[in-house]
């Protein structure tokens, strides 16, 4: 190991204070650690991300240079990272999560509820619109990109209504008191991953391993380990409206893990929502099986559905490959079936 930890971020602000909070956490250990800023694809374009692919948009420069020996880690917004493992790498660490609920900026201070029909509210995020408009509130959407000040300032201006952001981000950045209202997981499920970091390294680097086990928080990781397997065995790809929460509660016989999650139309017009408990030390297998309940139910259909290329009408029972048929289930499309690694288009964590 170098004399300074040299941790890789994206040059975002709200990056560079995520990736801060690592090193802290690292400094705290008595280890010195160097910024070292990465320009990513998704920094320096202005497209939708579901243009852009949505699939590691903000995380393959990041992993490039770690794959180069530029780097000794990065950290990442777990919701950037595809499921799919990077050859080579690890996520050595998981960080305790910020609150992952999805917070509203909104004029005058109004909440959800108080929104008039009609306003406009931004956001890049197939999942959040969707389940928005699920809501019934005759809200209107604008498709939205920027980090967090061009965002709000965009409500500030009276071009929009209200924005959603990640409430983790805001609260990162000091500027949790602008939300006017933090939007309950009942209402709208946030991203898989949401609010949690990963620091990932090499896989054959023993002693930085070693250290980010250190940082690593049990409780987060089965969480996160729950949600990201649900949206890999659903085969989510990038215009996929998916929503998924996992909580450690107390349950008759100790800790469990209880999972939610909702699979969209993109239009809100239907949704199927399932939720189940398990063991944490079965985060993996309580992801799966509970996928495998929302394509018993339909999730597929949807999922497909969303893809600007689908191929598989929204009501054909449909299932990913690599899951169990059931009654009448059937094989996707190959053009469903190559977005497994995909995860959820969101916004970035700004």
């Amino acid at each position: 190991m170098s004399a300074a930890l040299r941790l890789g971020t994206r040059r975002s602000l709200l990056a560079t204070t995520q990736s801060g909070h690592v090193a802290d956490m690292l400094r705290a250990l008595g280890h010195e650690v160097e910024l070292v800023e990465i320009v990513t694809e998704g920094d320096v374009s202005t497209a939708s991300l579901a243009s852009l692919g949505g699939v590691g948009v903000f995380a393959s420069a990041l992993r490039q240079a770690l794959h180069r020996g530029e780097i000794d880690l990065a950290v990442h917004s777990l919701k950037d990272l595809p499921t799919t493992p990077e050859d080579g790498l690890v996520v050595a660490a998981v960080p305790p999560r910020e609150d992952p609920r999805d917070a509203l900026v909104a004029r005058d201070g109004l909440t959800l509820g108080e929104l008039p029909a009609g306003a406009v509210v931004g956001t890049g995020s197939p999942r959040r619109r969707a389940q928005l408009a699920a809501l019934g509130l005759g809200l209107t959407f604008q498709d939205l990109r920027g980090n967090v000040d061009s965002r709000i300032g965009r409500v500030r201006s009276g071009e929009l209504d209200a924005v959603v952001l990640a409430r983790a981000g805001l609260s990162r950045l000091g500027r949790a008191d602008e939300i006017t209202e933090s939007l309950d997981p009942i209402q709208v499920l946030p991203a898989p991953g949401q609010g949690a970091l990963a620091v990932e390294c090499r896989a054959d680097d023993d002693a930085v391993r070693a250290l980010l086990a250190r940082i690593d928080d049990a409780d987060t990781r089965a969480c996160v380990e729950a949600e990201r397997a649900l949206l890999a065995r659903l085969e989510a790809g990038c215009a996929a409206p998916v929503g998924a929460l996992a909580e450690v509660v107390e349950g008759v016989d100790g800790p469990e893990l209880s999972l939610r999650a909702v699979a969209s139309a993109t239009d809100g017009s239907s949704d199927v929502r399932r939720s189940l408990t398990g063991a944490v030390a079965d985060a993996a297998d309580l992801g799966r099986r509970l996928a495998d309940l929302l394509i018993d139910d339909g999730a597929a259909g949807l999922i497909a559905a969303a893809r600007p290329d689908a191929a598989v009408a929204a009501d054909e029972p449909t299932r990913p490959s690599g899951v169990p048929s059931g009654a009448g289930g059937q094989q996707p499309p190959a053009a469903f079936a190559a977005s497994a690694d995909h995860p959820t288009a969101e916004e970035s964590a700004q």
